[in-house]
Order: C-alpha cells, then sequence, then structure tokens
C-alpha cells in the first residue's frame, strides 16, 4: 500500500480500467442468467455479445422497488427464495447455491446476502481515503442488527489493519465514556451522530479530543457540517454506499466530489427511465457492481447525482461523481434509514382510521424531523400513540403524529416529502 492510495488500481489508465471491467461482464451476465430472478430480466442476452456499455444500456434498470416486489413475491411462493431469485448464493433450502455468511434486512424489508471473502463491500478504499491506517482504534457506529452497515464498515476497517470499537447505534452516555476510555484516532458512523457526540461531550467535560477523522455515511454530509467538524479538530470525508451493492463511490483529500469505486460502473440515467444522460446533467445513479455472488445488473440506487468532469487531484483516475443530490424517488433517506411509500401504506393499513397520510421530512440535515400526518374519520383514545407505534415498528424512527381532518392533505399523490434544507 502507498502512502496516498489504497493500491495501484486507483492509479491505473482509465481506458484500462474500463477494458477490464468490460472484458469481466459476459461472466457477470452469464452468473446472472443462472438465478431464476436473472433469468426473467435478462431473457435471452447473449451473454458473450455483452461486452460494451451499449450493450449493458440496452438491460433494463432494476429498481429497489422492483427488488422489494419480486423479493416479497418469492417469499410466498414455490420454489422459497427470500433474496427474490437475484442472489447466486444463499443458505440450505434455497435454489441457489449455498455460500452466504450473512444476510441483512433493509427497511422495506430487503434482504441483502453477504459472501464470503475479506472485505466483501469492498469499504476499505474509502476508509483509506478518509485517512485511516492499520494500527488505528475506529469508533464504529452504525448498526450492527440486521442491517449492514456496522458489518460493512468493520470488515472494511479490518482490511486495512484497524481495531474496531462496535458502538452500534444510541446509547450516548455510554459510547461517549467508551470514547472517553478507548480513545479511538477515528470515528465511522452517520455525521449526526458525530456531531450529537461532540455536543455531549462539550456539555459533560468528556474528553473525546482522540478522534481526528471520521469516515460518514447513511446520511447527507453538507459543507457546513464538515466545516463544523473541522472546527474542533476532525477531518471528516463521506463515502456513499448502499445495502445491496456496497461501496459505490467516496471521498478525497481533493473535496472534488466522489471518486467511482473500483470495480463499479456507474452510470447516470433519466428517473424512471433507463436511459442514460448527457454527462453533467443530473440523474438516477444506477450500478454495475463486478462480483457474481449477487449480480445485480444495473440497479437503481434511486439517488440523483451527476457526473464531475476531470480526474481528482489526488492522481486517482477512476469516474467522479458530484456527490448525492436528492432522491430520485419518493423513498427518502432519515437519520440513516431508508423510508419507502409501502412502509406509509403499511401504517395506514394497521389503522382503519386512517384514510390518507404522508410522511413529512423537515429540518436541517443532522437533525431530522420525522412527522407522520393522517387524515383521520375518528379519534379513539390512544390514536396518536398507537399510530407513532405503529410508525417505529415499520420504519425503525420515531415520528411525531398529526391527525388531520379529512381532505386536508393536497391531491397531489404524495406520501412522502422530503422538506429540509440542504445547506
Amino acid at each position: 500500500m502507498t502512502t496516498e492510495h489504497y493500491d495501484s488500481l486507483e492509479t491505473r489508465d482509465p481506458a484500462a480500467r474500463e477494458a477490464a471491467a468490460l472484458a469481466a461482464l459476459p461472466a457477470l451476465v452469464h452468473r446472472a442468467q443462472q438465478t431464476t430472478g436473472g433469468a426473467a430480466r435478462l431473457g435471452s442476452v447473449d451473454a458473450a455479445a455483452m461486452t460494451s456499455r451499449s450493450a449493458l444500456q440496452r438491460v433494463p434498470v432494476l429498481r429497489k422497488t422492483a427488488l422489494h416486489e419480486r423479493q416479497q413475491a418469492l417469499r410466498q411462493a414455490a420454489p422459497w427464495d427470500p433474496l427474490g431469485g437475484y442472489s447466486a448464493i444463499g443458505w440450505r433450502g434455497m435454489a441457489c447455491a449455498q455460500g452466504a455468511r450473512r444476510v441483512f434486512q433493509s427497511p422495506g424489508p430487503i434482504y441483502e446476502p453477504e459472501g464470503q471473502g475479506d472485505d466483501y463491500w469492498r469499504m476499505a478504499r474509502s476508509i483509506w481515503a478518509a485517512g485511516f491506517r492499520p494500527g488505528d482504534l475506529v469508533h464504529c457506529s452504525f448498526s450492527y442488527h440486521l442491517t449492514p452497515a456496522g458489518a460493512m464498515m468493520e470488515t472494511g476497517a479490518h482490511a486495512i489493519g484497524c481495531t474496531t470499537f462496535a458502538g452500534g447505534v444510541g446509547n450516548t452516555e455510554l459510547q461517549l465514556q467508551a470514547a472517553a476510555d478507548l480513545r479511538p484516532q477515528g470515528y465511522i458512523g452517520t455525521p449526526s451522530f458525530l456531531k450529537i457526540l461532540l455536543e455531549k461531550a462539550a456539555e459533560t467535560g468528556a474528553s473525546i479530543g482522540s478522534i481526528s477523522k471520521a469516515l460518514v455515511s447513511g446520511e447527507a454530509f453538507p459543507p457546513s457540517l464538515r466545516d463544523w467538524l473541522g472546527e474542533r479538530g476532525i477531518a471528516g470525508y463521506q463515502a456513499y454506499a448502499t445495502a445491496d451493492v456496497g461501496l459505490i463511490a467516496y471521498e478525497t483529500a481533493a473535496r472534488e466530489g466522489l471518486v467511482v469505486d473500483e470495480g463499479v460502473l456507474l452510470e447516470i440515467v433519466r428517473p424512471g427511465t433507463d436511459d442514460p444522460v448527457p454527462e453533467g446533467e443530473v440523474g438516477e445513479v444506477v450500478v454495475t457492481v463486478l462480483h457474481t455472488d449477487y449480480p445485480l445488473l444495473r440497479f437503481g440506487t434511486g439517488d440523483l447525482s451527476a457526473v464531475l468532469p476531470g480526474r481528482c487531484p489526488t492522481g486517482r483516475t477512476a469516474l467522479r461523481i458530484k456527490g448525492w443530490m436528492g432522491r430520485a424517488d419518493q423513498t427518502t433517506k432519515v437519520r440513516g434509514m431508508l423510508v419507502h411509500p409501502s412502509q406509509v401504506a403499511e401504517v395506514v393499513r394497521r389503522h382503519a382510521e386512517i384514510g390518507r397520510a404522508r410522511v413529512v421530512v423537515e429540518g436541517e440535515m443532522a437533525s431530522d424531523r420525522l412527522t407522520f400526518k393522517a387524515e383521520v374519520s375518528a379519534r379513539p383514545s390512544g390514536l396518536v400513540e398507537a399510530i407513532a407505534a405503529s410508525v417505529r415498528d415499520v420504519t425503525k424512527l420515531r415520528a411525531e403524529v398529526n391527525l388531520l381532518a379529512p381532505g386536508s392533505l393536497p391531491n397531489d399523490g404524495k406520501v412522502i416529502e422530503d422538506a429540509r434544507s440542504y445547506k
């Protein structure tokens, strides 16, 4: 490993990188066609002819909503497959081969398999770019239960040679005490929780000045919060990853957009279509990860971004994107968790009194406020508390509940409204 770069792949000739990626496509398509979901989606596609981006772009985009619907359908069908038939690995009882090391659940629910091998989610590259080095103690505050973020980051840190403290989510006082006692060199987690820890430390007099670097993800990381951390001696960098495909892109010391990870073919398409947009135009991020365990070709993330022209001043030669610029659909991320329209519908289904409903997310990033607005025909005692409990059960998030008269909500088809300020 070099001082600046994780490995020599980051600085190779862009044409060589593209050629290597396209050379790997036929095997990826063939592997996908061996799964029931891939066979249904790819049909008679000639895997051997899949050697160009134009050929790849003829494959329809697989969006999270479709993945969720297929997983849900096959969980109730025969042959049983909770992964929607898209995974080439699984466990006893599934039609695919065994070999999955872990399986995770994201909101929806959507299930994601993890295969064998070190740094399966390829997070080490982003952690290295954020300044972490062998021997560092890393305080990881991502969840280690159900969702994959904690395991993703921990395996990446271990691949570098770091020691990790598995903080998980919540328990602010205990995590603050651990940071003061253990004196970690770095933090990995959401930017909002790091801000909470620092504010609590200032309030209580706890010393966590050992933390000088941070890799944050799961939320937007506005320049104002980056500067706020810098004023407190912490250099914060961001990683863009999803539970389905792992690392997509990461920030470097240049602070110019995000560099696309090695082994990722990234496209920007017009939202709601399969069509790539001109370079620089904002659209939906679509990725093809060159990994045969879970071959999700042209996976639509639902996130908006745009290609950033030029190369990174750090010498990394991969494509760059401008970073997270919002959601291409109504699904949105709140406190590191995705909230889907289907989850709003599930809350409504649980309460006969609700007619129409809408989730509204407000506040500045890193201080999200979630409100569940519901038109109700009747207001029995305890309804507010019961709806709040359903929202927390379905989304894993706390929300204020506002009961409204029928006809109060706008007739615009929205069930999730993101009204946050992105400064």
